[in-house]
């Protein structure tokens, strides 16, 4: 928290987060340009932003391309604002993605205190799954090229489903993804999730990869990710469930 707070406080890295937010995954020279200062100078704000998870990069042939992580702010929402303000701040949480034009990749960033085994199993038991994730579980046999489904009791409906394209416990799972829970959702077609999980020291890194979406897909599709991770860390590293979303306040819903 400490780490995001200090990133945060100074205008050169907000106005970093904003270039991110208005074009995800630029690369260093992308940004160079946007900003009145050196290569250099950039680099060493960059390089704050990413120990404080807010930026996430990936390697995409010889470039490295920079990621707007929103996970720990979702974590200082869930934390503090939540508690006094939620339908408020919610509605501006959900602003970055009303706004957005074209979206071709997401990257997500949280660490977790647990081990990779705890979290596997926390990703594909469908029980423990609900409990985090608006209350839809997933059904699969979790082999390579299987299918899955995420269903929710009182829907009467998959929520989701797809093809399970890598598996590979307790470290990748990479799912080809399909939204049916509206038309809107529907016409995107069919997207890909990654995950990762990488073990550093007594915790867990996950990076959750959203790619394959159309330009100017639903923010449905990806927006719910920081939710989500929010209250699958809380669960894991403190048996308790959130009452905000992505945990307990669509738990009881129909869809």
């Amino acid at each position: 928290m400490d780490e995001v707070f200090r990133a945060l406080a100074d205008p050169t890295r907000r106005s970093l987060l904003d270039e991110l937010f208005r074009q995800d995954g630029q690369t260093l020279g992308a940004l160079e340009e946007r900003l009145p200062m050196t290569r250099f100078g950039v680099m060493k704000h960059l390089k704050v932003l990413e120990e404080a998870g807010l930026v996430v990069t990936k390697r995409r042939g010889r470039e490295k391309l920079h990621f707007l992580n929103p996970v720990p702010i979702r974590l200082v929402h869930d934390r503090w604002v939540s508690k006094y303000a939620e339908p408020w701040a919610a509605g501006l949480s959900e602003l970055k993605h009303d706004l957005e034009d074209a979206v071709m990749e997401k990257v997500f960033e949280i660490y977790i205190k647990t081990t990779p085994e705890r979290l596997w199993e926390a990703i594909t038991n469908p029980e423990q799954r609900a409990r985090y994730n608006f209350g839809v579980g997933i059904e699969s046999d979790w082999t390579n090229g299987s299918a899955y489904r995420a269903v929710h009791p009182r829907a009467g409906m998959a929520i989701s489903e797809g093809e399970n394209l890598e598996v590979d416990p307790p470290q990748r799972l990479v799912q080809s993804f399909n939204a049916l829970w509206s038309d809107d959702v529907k016409a995107a077609g069919t997207s890909r999730v990654t995950w990762e999980i990488e073990q550093v020291e007594d915790s867990c890194r996950l990076t959750i990869t959203h790619d394959h979406l159309p330009e100017g897909a639903n923010p449905q599709l990806y927006g719910g990710w920081p939710m989500i991770l929010s209250g699958l860390k809380t669960l894991l590293e403190t048996g308790e469930e959130l009452t905000t979303p992505g945990s307990l306040m669509y738990a009881g819903a129909g869809g």
